[in-house]
C-alpha cells in the first residue's frame, strides 16, 4: 500500500510538471499574442494617463491622548495584546466614540453635509466653498460622461414619474434625513475624496484629502481635522458642559439670594438704628443670620462651579499633530504607475487568452456536435 501511494504521488507529480510544461509552450507559441496585448494595453494606459487629471493628496497625522488610567488597565496583556495588532484600551473605555469609529464619523452624512459651505481657495487666490469648488473647478475623465449615461438616462426616468417631488427636495434647503439626488452626488464626490485611517497598535489617526488642487487639498483636510477634533471634544465634554451649566445656574441663584439678603438687612439696620427694643435685635440678628447663609451656600455653589470648569477642561480631549498639513508639490497619481498596471493587465489578459482559449473552443466544439 505503501508502494503504491508512492507511485500515485509520484505520477501526480509528473502530471503537474507535465502541466506546467504545457503552459509554458502555449506562453512561448503566442508570445506574439502576449506581445501585442501589452502594447494594446500600454496604449490604453497611456490614454488614460494623459487624460485622467493630475490629483494631490495631503495628509495629517494626530495622536490622540492616553490617560493614566486607560494605561494602566490592561497592564502586560495591554502591551502583549498591542504587539499582536490588537487595541484593549479602547475596549474598555465607556467611551462610546472611539478612534475607531472615526472614520465613521467623518463619512457619516451630516458631517459631510456640514463641509459644503467650508470655504476654500485655489491656487489662483479664487474663494468659493468647497461644493462650488467641486462642481465647477473639478475636471472629470472624458469617459465618465460614457460611463455616467445609464445612470442619467434612469435618473430622466425616475423624475419624469417623480418630477414634483424632485423639485420639492432641490429647493436649496439641506435635510440630512431626506437628501434629493443632486444633494446625494454632492456628498459621494466628498465623500471618495476624503479618507480617515487609525492605526491599531498606536492609535495615530491619518486623514488625507484628495483634490486636484494642491492648495485646496491642504485647506479641506485642515478642515476635516478641525471638525472632527471638535465633534469629538463636544462629544467628550457634553456631561461636563451640562453639569458646568447647572453649576452656574445654582451660583447665580445663589449670588441674588446673597446680595438680597444683605441689602434687607442693610435697609433694616438703616431703618431701626436708634431703636433699643429686644424684637429689633431679634429681627437684625436674623437677617444677619440669613446673609450668613446666603454667603455661605454662594460660596459653596462656586466652589462647585470651579470644580465644574476644571471638569470640562480635563474632558477636553487633546490630539498631538504628528504630521501637519502642507501643501503637496507632487501629485499623487503616478501615471508611470498607471502604464504599468494597465501593461501588466494586458499581459495577463493575453496570457490567459492563449493559455485556455483552445479549451474554450474545444468546449464550444463538444457543445455543437452534441
Amino acid at each position: 500500500m505503501i508502494q503504491d501511494d508512492e507511485i500515485k504521488n509520484q505520477r501526480d507529480d509528473d502530471d503537474s510538471e507535465i502541466d506546467l510544461i504545457e503552459i509554458f509552450q502555449k506562453l512561448w507559441s503566442g508570445r506574439r499574442t502576449i506581445v501585442k496585448g501589452c502594447i494594446v494595453g500600454t496604449v490604453i494606459g497611456l490614454i488614460a494617463a494623459l487624460s485622467a487629471p493630475k490629483e494631490y493628496t495631503t495628509t495629517i497625522k494626530l495622536s490622540p491622548e492616553i490617560s493614566d488610567a486607560k494605561s494602566k488597565m490592561g497592564g502586560n496583556l495591554s502591551a502583549l495584546a498591542s504587539m499582536a495588532g490588537v487595541n484593549l484600551s479602547q475596549g474598555s473605555t465607556a467611551d462610546a466614540v472611539y478612534p475607531d469609529l472615526y472614520p465613521e464619523v467623518v463619512q457619516s452624512v451630516p458631517f459631510v453635509i456640514d463641509l459644503f459651505g467650508v470655504d476654500v481657495t485655489t491656487s489662483a487666490g479664487q474663494k468659493m466653498t468647497l461644493e462650488d469648488y467641486i462642481k465647477n473647478d473639478t475636471k472629470k475623465v472624458w469617459w465618465s460622461a460614457i460611463t455616467s449615461l445609464p445612470g442619467k438616462a434612469i435618473g430622466g426616468i425616475l423624475s419624469i414619474f417623480k418630477g414634483k417631488e424632485k423639485e420639492s427636495l432641490d429647493n436649496g434647503i439641506i435635510d440630512p434625513s431626506r437628501l434629493s439626488r443632486k444633494q446625494w452626488i454632492m456628498v459621494d464626490a466628498i465623500r471618495r475624496r476624503i479618507n480617515v485611517s487609525v492605526e491599531n497598535k498606536t492609535s495615530i489617526i491619518s486623514i488625507s484629502a484628495r483634490m486636484q488642487d494642491p492648495v485646496v487639498s491642504a485647506e479641506v483636510v485642515d478642515t476635516v481635522a478641525s471638525c472632527l477634533k471638535k465633534y469629538i471634544a463636544e462629544y467628550r465634554t457634553s456631561k461636563a458642559v451640562q453639569s458646568m451649566n447647572y453649576a452656574q445656574k445654582l451660583n447665580d441663584e445663589a449670588r441674588a439670594d446673597y446680595y438680597a439678603a444683605q441689602q434687607r438687612y442693610a435697609d433694616y439696620v438703616d431703618k431701626n438704628q436708634n431703636v433699643m427694643l429686644n424684637s429689633r435685635r431679634i429681627e437684625e440678628e436674623r437677617l444677619r443670620n440669613e446673609v450668613t447663609l446666603a454667603f455661605n451656600l454662594y460660596n459653596s455653589t462656586s466652589t462647585l462651579l470651579q470644580q465644574a470648569v476644571a471638569k470640562v477642561q480635563e474632558d477636553m480631549p487633546v490630539y498631538a499633530v504628528i504630521q501637519p498639513a502642507t501643501v503637496p508639490l507632487e501629485p499623487s497619481t503616478s501615471r508611470i504607475k498607471k502604464l504599468i498596471i494597465f501593461a501588466f493587465l494586458g499581459i495577463l489578459i493575453s496570457g490567459v487568452w492563449v493559455v485556455f482559449s483552445p479549451i474554450v473552443k474545444e468546449t464550444l466544439a463538444k457543445i455543437k456536435n452534441r
